[in-house]
């Protein structure tokens, strides 16, 4: 069980563990906004809603820039796990310009791949296989790419974490 940490202005910090975000509440350097109503906590001292979503009492200044580094489980995650050449469902990533000719590990250059496409495509650029990707890769930049520790965005945090219009 998981807990969204929102800094004081109400953006997206973290992700931590209940036990922590017990700990920040109870320590009132938190307060709890949303709680997961079926899995409470048992103590000899008392019992506790496991805490959701909570709000941080001060604000943490975060350093502007913050990129999102570029990982594999980042690019499948960003592309839906879809290749984005033929749209199957993609296990693998590729390099759009290859490695061999220049390429380099940035979200610009990277794509989701099926393991056949990938093969198929080999050190070739896809204008060169008469190939078009589906979509522009992009720098993801919402609100849950910046949270850290997470693989997962649970629903009940969406409306915590919709960009500001």
């Amino acid at each position: 069980m998981h807990t969204l940490v929102l800094n004081a202005g109400y953006e997206p910090l973290a992700v931590v563990t209940f036990k922590r975000a017990l700990a920040l509440v109870m320590n009132e350097k938190a307060r709890v906004l949303q709680i997961d109503t079926g899995h409470p906590v048992w103590a000899t001292s008392g019992v506790w809603d496991r805490p959701s979503v909570i709000l941080l009492t001060r604000y943490v200044r975060i350093p502007r820039g913050r990129m999102v580094p570029v990982s594999r489980r980042g690019v499948l995650r960003r592309d839906e796990h879809r290749c984005a050449y033929c749209g199957k469902s993609a296990s693998t990533i590729d390099h759009v310009l290859p490695r061999s000719r220049g390429g380099r590990d940035t979200w610009e250059n990277l794509v989701a791949c099926c393991l056949r496409c990938n093969n198929t495509k080999s050190d070739r650029t896809p204008a060169e296989m008469g190939w078009q990707l589906r979509f522009t890769p992009y720098v993801p930049r919402e609100g849950g790419w910046q949270l850290r520790s997470t693989e997962r965005v649970l629903p009940e945090w969406g409306e915590f974490l919709e960009p500001a219009a």
